[in-house]
C-alpha cells in the first residue's frame, strides 16, 4: 500500500512549511490536525501524522506502539514503509481517517485512555465540536 498519496503529502508539507514560519516569526507554533492515521493491522500500533519535514522521510505526530504510552515525535516514513509482518503484510494507511480535532486533542485524549484508538472513540463520541 502507498502511505502517503501525493496529496496528502502536500497537506503534510504545507502544515511543516506553516510551522517553520511560525517558528521563524517567533509566532505561536500550530497545532495540526492530524492528516493521516498509519496503522499495525496485526497488533496495536497506530500513528497520527500531522506533518512531514521536507526531506520526505521525518514526519511528527503522535504514536502508539501499544504500550499504554501514546508519546508526539517522529517516526520515519521509509521505515514505517519497510517493516514486514505476517502474512505478507506491512503498515497501512486508514484510508476513511478524517482528523477532526487538534493533534494535541488527540494526544490528551490517547494519554488518558492510554491508546490513540480508545482516544479516538472517546473524542468521536463527543457532541460535533466538543472537546475534552
Amino acid at each position: 500500500m502507498i502511505l502517503l498519496t501525493s496529496e496528502l503529502r502536500a497537506r503534510l508539507l504545507a502544515n511543516n512549511h506553516a510551522l517553520r514560519a511560525a517558528q521563524r516569526e517567533n509566532r505561536r507554533e500550530p497545532d495540526h490536525v492530524p492528516v493521516v492515521k498509519l496503522f499495525n493491522p496485526c497488533g496495536a500500533a497506530t500513528w497520527l501524522i500531522s506533518d512531514i519535514d521536507p526531506d520526505g522521510d521525518l514526519m511528527f505526530g503522535l504514536a502508539d506502539l501499544g504500550f499504554g504510552a501514546p508519546e508526539l515525535g517522529y517516526v520515519s516514513l521509509s521505515e514505517l514503509a519497510s517493516v514486514r509482518l505476517p502474512l505478507g503484510l506491512g503498515i497501512e494507511r486508514d484510508l476513511f481517517f478524517e482528523g477532526r480535532f487538534p493533534l494535541s486533542t488527540y494526544a490528551d485524549a490517547a494519554r488518558r485512555t492510554g491508546s490513540i484508538m480508545e482516544g479516538i472513540g472517546l473524542l468521536h463520541a463527543l457532541p460535533k465540536g466538543g472537546a475534552t
